[in-house]
């Protein structure tokens, strides 16, 4: 089992339940998914960029993403219908729990004048939303082999009502916030 998840059910869910008194154990926010984009839009004309992006994400996520199209042709940025303009991965279950706990141990301590990631950026919901510059922050990305340096955003699906919950939960998950 990974990691992060025995420490959710042995430390932060009765946190959480202890700081605002839930009743039920189902009320107790909970991480739901970690959906991982990547705009790729330079990649319209270029397969083997779409190709090389795609395999780093792959990497990235452990996971094969979704090649994701354009759903209208926007004529200033020639773009037509159907063309391929980006990538996403759905990471829940085992996963998306190692996928945090790389992100929250590794990966973010590794970017340069990291002072803590936004407070914010949820969105009203209890979901939370971070970018990241550039895909070379990853210990399994080679740095001799990165092409073009890429950024990609990670959405955190929460179970939580409000912010407040949200924020305490990835809080206690180990998200470094900003003071």
């Amino acid at each position: 089992m990974a990691r992060l998840k025995d420490k959710y059910r042995a430390e932060v869910a009765p946190a959480l339940q202890q700081r605002f008194q839930y009743k039920n154990v189902m009320e107790i926010p909970r991480l739901e998914k970690v959906v991982i984009n990547m705009g790729l839009g330079d990649c319209k004309d270029n397969a083997k960029a779409l190709e090389t992006a795609v395999s780093e994400l792959t990497t990235i996520a452990g996971q094969k993403p979704l090649v994701t199209k354009a759903k209208k042709s926007i004529a200033n940025f020639k773009l037509r219908a159907g063309m391929n303009v980006g990538a996403k991965v759905t990471l829940r279950g085992d996963r998306m729990y190692e996928f945090t706990d790389k992100l929250v141990s590794i990966v973010l301590p590794r970017v340069r004048d990291f002072r803590g990631v936004s407070a914010k950026a949820f969105d009203g919901r209890g979901n939370y939303s971070l970018g990241v510059r550039e895909q070379l922050i990853f210990p399994e990305i080679e740095y001799d082999k990165v092409e073009k340096i890429r950024g990609m955003e990670m959405i955190f699906v929460t179970t939580a009502k409000t912010d407040e919950e949200a924020k305490e939960l990835l809080r206690l998950l180990g998200m470094p916030f900003q003071a």
